[in-house]
């Protein structure tokens, strides 16, 4: 997971979807799911992300809105815009309505998750608050993001096209988790470099 911040309501969101919805609940309060007035803002909310997926911090092309907080907890806010996330099927799937129990991808801090190379796994880092550790590593857990095969194979693929075509700015725009790995590997190795050089020059 990577920080993003909350997208600017669309104009028109209002009108089209929070008022027809509030309607509709005032007129269904005992309906199981609620009327979809949201998926004609998805392409929006993508946009907002970058059309990176706020779990998996990776390109999403298809993609679904998320209602942060669920429709069974909170329906009140199913027709809010800023309870929307924009997440990976599977992933919103995998979520469900644990709601509180899931870190909110806008109060991730810097550097909270780090993918780990040569495996890709996805690691809580030192950099999460303590108070927050406890609900940072749940997420990972709840969401499958650690190793899922479905999550590695979606990293593996771009790191080997970050190998084949060395671009490290698409990395940056379509996986930056991996792209900060990636930096973070070659820092090391220029050190690594650097100190051995050092050590010939003393020998």
């Amino acid at each position: 997971m990577i920080h993003f911040d909350p997208v600017p309501e669309p104009h028109d969101f209002d009108e089209r979807c929070r008022i027809r919805g509030q309607a509709w609940l005032e007129a269904h309060p005992q309906a199981e799911r609620p009327r979809d007035f949201w998926t004609p803002f998805k392409s929006q909310l993508a946009d907002g992300f970058g059309q990176l997926c706020a779990y998996s911090a990776m390109y999403e092309p298809v993609g679904t809105v998320d209602h942060f907080l669920s429709y069974k907890n909170r329906p009140d806010l199913t027709y809010e815009w800023s309870n929307y996330r924009f997440a990976a099927g599977w992933l919103n799937s995998s979520k469900r309505t644990v709601d509180g129990d899931i870190l909110d991808p806008f109060e991730v801090g810097e550097d909270w998750f780090e993918v780990l190379l040569p495996s890709l796994q996805l690691v809580v880092s030192d950099s999460v608050p303590e108070e927050k550790r406890e609900i940072a590593e749940y997420t990972v857990k709840r969401l499958h993001l650690r190793d899922d095969e479905r999550v590695i194979r979606q990293r593996r693929a771009w790191y080997q096209l970050y190998q084949r075509n060395g671009d490290l700015d698409c990395l940056r725009q379509f996986a930056p988790l991996i792209a900060r790995a990636v930096e973070k590997q070659a820092r090391k190795t220029e050190a690594h470099s650097e100190r051995e050089t050092v050590d010939a020059q003393n020998d």
